[in-house]
């Protein structure tokens, strides 16, 4: 449990204070009942009731000041959220560099495949949305529980130039933001105004995103990490494909109708020379991307590799934590104490 203001539990030390005074009261009343000469004429004018009746509205009373001092420093636990709470934004990259044969027959229709099938493994309750990124970042189908839209979006995609990976973070936190009031749009990605410093505690929402290469367009995944912070969401990546692409071979339905397209290892990867390294997933980029919001990166190398990532997410985002805070709980039970405690002292009240 932690504390928004802390310094107001001081006003717990009212509770013992008062506990000292009522101890101190009942001793001074035992010495003055000595000065009565007939004890049994004085029990038998006083209403009977047991010891605990006695004590039970002090005890109360007491019991809500320390429900409220508690309250009033703002209290916040950390609880565990199923996954029928979360929404889950899928980042697919679909640049040109994803019809690379070195996975067969090439790393757009495997994706296809293993996203179609963890799509499909999610509970009913679970939304679902998907972000497709080139050379920029499109949300194909907001979060929803239907899954025939998202299955079909999902088969016919097409590629494009680039690779818009900061984008398609950014892309996916407004998606969630459209379901989640607790996340703010990020509008024209500008800097974050109020930066946290930890991030200690997330909503539900996540995102999982999918990319071959490096960031080649837009604004950079680091740059757009503070975004993620702030909100307090989660991005989970997977760097796909191996460490040696081979030529590639779209098919004419992943190109959008386009002619068929083919090329060598480093065709279409980007401006300048050494293009080969742009058909390579930038793996420590993903890693920092994940460990800076909270989620974890995964590698996989092949189709197998693949299916098992996809497989091991629903475990590590079955339940995500969130904070809430709960001093209306306690402010509440602290009213319904004092209410008890004024209840039980006109209910035995030794006087008529």
């Amino acid at each position: 449990m932690s504390f928004v203001w802390p310094l107001a539990l001081v006003s717990l030390v009212v509770a013992p204070l008062l506990l000292a005074l009522y101890w101190w009261l009942l001793r001074r009343r035992r010495r003055h009942a000595v000065r009565y000469s007939s004890v049994a004429l004085l029990r038998s004018v006083l209403p009977k009731r047991a010891r605990w009746q006695r004590h039970l509205p002090v005890a109360l009373l007491l019991a809500s000041l320390v429900a409220l001092g508690v309250a009033a420093g703002r209290p916040h636990v950390e609880r565990d959220v199923p996954v029928a709470r979360t929404s889950i934004i899928l980042a697919l990259d679909v640049s040109g560099s994803m019809c690379a044969t070195d996975v067969k027959p090439n790393r757009l229709a495997v994706a296809q495949e293993a996203t179609r099938a963890f799509v499909e493994a999610q509970p009913d309750e679970v939304r679902m949305g998907l972000v497709i990124f080139s050379g920029f970042a499109e949300l194909a189908v907001p979060p929803t529980i239907e899954r025939t839209e998202l299955i079909a979006t999902i088969d016919s995609v097409t590629t494009g130039r680039g690779t818009a990976i900061g984008a398609a973070m950014l892309k996916g936190l407004d998606a969630i933001a459209e379901v989640n009031p607790a996340v703010q749009t990020v509008g024209d990605g500008s800097a974050p105004t109020a930066p946290r410093g930890s991030t200690d505690d997330y909503v539900a929402d996540i995102i999982v995103l999918l990319t071959d290469g490096r960031n080649t367009r837009g604004i950079e995944p680091l740059d757009a990490v503070p975004h993620a912070v702030e909100r307090r969401v989660r991005v989970y990546t997977i760097g796909f494909g191996t460490t040696n692409p081979s030529d590639r071979a779209c098919t004419r339905a992943q190109l959008g109708g386009r002619v068929f397209e083919g090329g060598g290892p480093g065709f279409g990867g980007g401006a300048g020379g050494g293009f080969g390294g742009f058909l390579v997933a930038d793996a420590p980029t993903l890693m920092e991307v994940a460990e800076r919001t909270g989620g974890s990166f995964h590698a996989a190398e092949d189709a197998d590799q693949l299916r098992e990532v996809f497989a091991e997410l629903p475990r590590e985002v079955a339940t995500q934590k969130q904070d809430t805070e709960i001093t209306w709980l306690l402010a509440a039970l602290g009213a319904l104490l004092a209410a008890a405690a004024v209840a039980a002292s006109m209910r035995w009240s030794p006087y008529p």
